[in-house]
C-alpha cells in the first residue's frame, strides 16, 4: 500500500467513526484535495488532529472509502488482508463440510472487515466482487491471501465500479483451472447451474438460501406458485421440488426462459409442466386481473429499482402499490412472500408498507414469519445499511 494521506473529519462525524461506522462518506470529510490515487491508504483525524482511524480511498455509491482498522500502529499490508480472509474462512467453517450446500458466502464486506470487497463460494470456485477502483488496487494482496487460506479451483472476479456502479464487462477468469459451464452447485440438496463467466449475475442470489429452504419445507406442497421478478426461477424451483402443483415464473429479461428452463433441468423437472413467463410484470399483473387469475402464493422480490418501458418501480416509493397488486391475486389464506434488497429503509418501515397494503386493500392479514440476511452473510450492527434483506412471509386473510 502507498504512504498514509492525512484526511480531516468534521467533529459531528468523527464520534460516528470511532464507534465503529465503516464508511467514509463524502460530508465527513473537511478537504479531499489529498485524495489522488484511488486505494491510497487514508489517515482519519479529527478537526483537532486526534487519530480515528485507517481506511482506503475508493469511491463507491456516496462513500469516498471504507474504514479497515482502528489501531494506529496496525499497518495495511500483505499480513492485514491475510488475517481478514483466514478469520472469514474460520467463521464459515462449517459450511465448507455440508455437502447440501456447496454455494455460500465467503467474505461479506464490512461485516468481515473490508468494506467494497464481497468473496463467494462455489464448490471451490470463488468470485471475487470489487465494488470500487480503490478496493481493485488491493487485488494482488487478497488474491494471494485467498488462495494461501483456502484451496482453490479457480477465481473469478466482477468488477462493478464504472461511472453508474454497474459491472464493468470483461473476461472474469483470474487464475487455476476453468470448470465446464454450467457448473452444478447444490443449495439444501438442490441443484443450481451457475456460470461464473457471464456477467454480472452468475445464476443465483445465494442470500435467500434461507428463505429458498422455507418455500420447499413448510410453504409449497400443494400450491399454486406465482414466482414475479423471477430472474433464474430459484424460487419456482423450491417450490415445485416442495410438492407445488404448478408454477408460474416471470420476468422481463428475455434470458429468463432459458436460464429457468436450465434451472429446471438440472433438477430433473420437465419445464413444459411449468409455465415461464417473459413479460413486464406490471403488465402481467393487468393481466392476471383481467383474467381472474389466482395463486395460493405468490413470491413478491423486486430489485431495488426497476424500468421498463412503461413503469419505473423504486422499492422506497412504490413497494405498497405493488403488494397492493399481488394482494389482489392471491387466494384467501393464501401466502405472498415479500421481499427487497433495498437499504434505503429497515424492517420496521417495510412492515408498515404491508400494513399501508393490506388496509387500503380492506383485507386481512396475518405475518408469519420473517428473514434477514443469513449467517454467512456477516453483518456489523454499527451499518445498518449491510443488512439489507427483509423478506416477510404473509398470510392474506378472508375478508
Amino acid at each position: 500500500m502507498q504512504t498514509e494521506i492525512n484526511v480531516k473529519v468534521k467533529q459531528k462525524y468523527a464520534g460516528k467513526l470511532s464507534k465503529g461506522f465503516p464508511l467514509i462518506s463524502k460530508d465527513a470529510l473537511i478537504t479531499e484535495n489529498e485524495l489522488k490515487a484511488e486505494g491510497s491508504v487514508i489517515r482519519l483525524v479529527d478537526e483537532k488532529n486526534r487519530f480515528l482511524a485507517k481506511g482506503y480511498y475508493g469511491r463507491q455509491n456516496k462513500g469516498y472509502g471504507w474504514v479497515l482498522t482502528r489501531n494506529e500502529n496496525e499497518r495495511i499490508d500483505q499480513k492485514f488482508f491475510d488475517n481478514k480472509i483466514r478469520s472469514a474462512y474460520e467463521y464459515r467453517k462449517g459450511f465448507y463440510s455440508d455437502k447440501d450446500t456447496t454455494a455460500f458466502r465467503l467474505f461479506n464486506g464490512e461485516g468481515d472487515g473490508i468494506g467494497g470487497l464481497t468473496i463467494d463460494y462455489y464448490d471451490g470456485y470463488y468470485v471475487i466482487n470489487w465494488y470500487s477502483e480503490g478496493i481493485y488496487a488491493c487485488k494482488d494482496y487478497i488474491i494471494k491471501a485467498l488462495t494461501g487460506t483456502v484451496t482453490v479451483k479457480a477465481v473469478y472476479q466482477k468488477k462493478r465500479f464504472d461511472a453508474k456502479g454497474q459491472y464493468v464487462e470483461e473476461n472474469d477468469f483470474v487464475v487455476g483451472q476453468e470448470p465446464v459451464f454450467p457448473l452444478i452447485v447444490k443449495e439444501s440438496g438442490v441443484n443450481f447451474a451457475v456460470h461464473l463467466n457471464d456477467g454480472a449475475m452468475v445464476g443465483v442470489f445465494l442470500d435467500q438460501r434461507e428463505v429458498r429452504k422455507a418455500i420447499h419445507d413448510r410453504y409449497s406442497n400443494g400450491k399454486n406458485v406465482l414466482n414475479m421478478f423471477s430472474y433464474t426461477g430459484a424460487f419456482s424451483v423450491f417450490a415445485a421440488l416442495g410438492g407445488a402443483v404448478k408454477t408460474t415464473s416471470v420476468d422481463l429479461a428475455n434470458r429468463s426462459l432459458p436460464k429457468t428452463i436450465e434451472q429446471f433441468s438440472v433438477n430433473g423437472i420437465d419445464h413444459t409442466t411449468q409455465d415461464i413467463i417473459v413479460e413486464d410484470v406490471f403488465k402481467y399483473f393487468k393481466y392476471a386481473v383481467k383474467k381472474q387469475l389466482k395463486f395460493d402464493m405468490v413470491v413478491l422480490d423486486p430489485p431495488s429499482f426497476a424500468k421498463s418501458r412503461k413503469f419505473t418501480f423504486s422499492a422506497a416509493k412504490d413497494y405498497k402499490n405493488l403488494l397492493k397488486d399481488t394482494i389482489a391475486i392471491t387466494e384467501d389464506n393464501g401466502i405472498i412472500v415479500a421481499s427487497t434488497n433495498s437499504s434505503a429503509f429497515d424492517m420496521k418501515k417495510f412492515k408498515g408498507f404491508i400494513d399501508a397494503a393490506f388496509k387500503e386493500s380492506n383485507i386481512g392479514y396475518r405475518l408469519i414469519e420473517e428473514f434477514s440476511l443469513p449467517e454467512d452473510f456477516k453483518t456489523i450492527s454499527e451499518f445498518k445499511e449491510g443488512n439489507y434483506l427483509k423478506v416477510v412471509f404473509i398470510k392474506k386473510l378472508k375478508k
